[in-house]
């Protein structure tokens, strides 16, 4: 079977797409309004991008009547950011930080969670999340209706029990993060995990 998503079923590429391409990260994005509002919202069209100089992306769609989402406005007005991941332990919150609420209203005390200071971005880090990535924009690429903002890491926070200081590695066993899966709803655990050697 072939689709064509660039004809009848242009309007369907989103729910199509996301149910295919899983599990995706999902970065919940942290940002300062220029007044100093708090936003924190998720988003699963997010990965790494390259390590030399360590840069990651995420692609924040408008909103239903074709606005812009408050990420995308404190980050065209200040060009900072911070993605945190998200864990077992924080997952409901990150969906009640999906809530459409006004602008300038704080989803992080919606949510129940809390504002970390981060070292060299104004947005914080959140709290609960266990590694929180401070990001300034490198550049926002506009590609038809699609953003895609870019961020240089500046700084990586996580927990103490995450990292094997000798060794310089994270303990990837102890970070249970939560994936996104099939449009709408549905989210997966990382718990099932299986090694596979690269070839010489």
């Amino acid at each position: 079977m072939e689709l064509d998503l660039e004809g009848p079923l242009a309007d369907r590429a989103y729910p199509l797409l996301a149910s295919l391409v899983t599990p995706r990260p999902i970065a919940l994005v942290t940002t300062r309004s220029p007044d100093g509002k708090v936003n924190a919202a998720p988003f699963s069209f997010f990965n790494l991008l390259g390590s030399q100089p360590p840069i990651l992306g995420f692609a924040p769609g408008d909103r239903d009547n074709g606005t812009p989402k408050d990420t995308v406005l404190n980050i065209r007005a200040t060009h900072e950011f911070v993605v945190n991941l998200v864990d077992e332990k924080i997952a409901e919150a990150m969906n009640q930080c999906a809530a459409s609420l006004p602008y300038g209203d704080n989803e992080l005390t919606r949510a129940g969670l809390h504002a970390a200071p981060s070292s060299v971005v104004k947005p914080p880090c959140i709290e609960e999340s266990p590694v929180s990535l401070e990001c300034v924009e490198w550049g926002t690429l506009q590609i038809g209706g699609n953003r895609v903002v870019i961020g240089l890491i500046k700084r990586l926070h996580l927990r103490d029990e995450l990292f094997d200081a000798d060794k310089k590695r994270i303990h990837a066993d102890q970070l249970l993060l939560v994936g996104r899966m099939a449009s709408p709803d549905w989210y997966c655990r990382t718990r099932d995990r299986f090694e596979m050697k690269r070839p010489a």
